[in-house]
């Protein structure tokens, strides 16, 4: 019986492993879409729901985590060797810390929402950029070609290196949300 248990669980968490994978080709929106249908689904909901262009949000995740699901940022050393605390609590596809997090969720109402999910994540980058456009009137469209051009000059130089900074683009605009009024 505990064996039976133990391959279920080890094929549980491949098929989960299977299913979140990073996208092979993560410059080509397109190749990501076609090989991840649902996400499109997901990009195009938030699009609906808050106004962002879905490029918007795929630059965003693309700079943020570089489409890794378990992205977090990396851990600062004790005696430059021993690997100790993280820089920030950012996790998952849109790198949203938890204080962020938390507001989002009782903002939108969603109790169960998580930051490792893609659907979650483009709701939230949707919603973050839409706050970011009422609280401090930054055009959804116009930054739209700024990031574009952005992460093209990034992918030129990192080459498709996947990088997670605790200082991407959602960082900018970081204390917004946690100032309270």
């Amino acid at each position: 019986m505990i064996q039976l248990k133990k391959y279920f669980l080890l094929i549980l968490y491949l098929f989960i492993f299977a299913c979140s994978s990073v996208p092979k080709n993560t410059v080509n929106a397109c190749a990501i879409f076609n090989e991840k249908y649902l996400w499109y689904k997901f990009a195009k909901s938030s699009q609906r729901k808050w106004g962002v262009p879905i490029e918007l949000q795929m630059a965003i995740i693309k700079k943020e985590s570089g489409y890794d699901w378990l992205a977090r940022p990396e851990r600062t050393k004790l005696f430059k060797v021993i690997p100790w605390k993280r820089k920030s609590s950012s996790l998952g596809y849109s790198q949203a810390i938890e204080n962020t997090w938390e507001i989002y969720k009782k903002s939108t109402g969603k109790k169960y929402v998580t930051r490792v999910l893609f659907k979650d994540a483009s709701d939230f980058v949707g919603w973050y950029v839409d706050q970011t456009y009422k609280k401090m009137k930054v055009s959804k469209l116009k930054g739209n070609k700024a990031l574009q051009f952005k992460a093209v000059g990034e992918q030129l130089e990192n080459k498709n290196k996947v990088t997670s900074s605790s200082n991407g683009i959602l960082g900018w605009f970081g204390s917004l949300f946690s100032s309270k009024k």
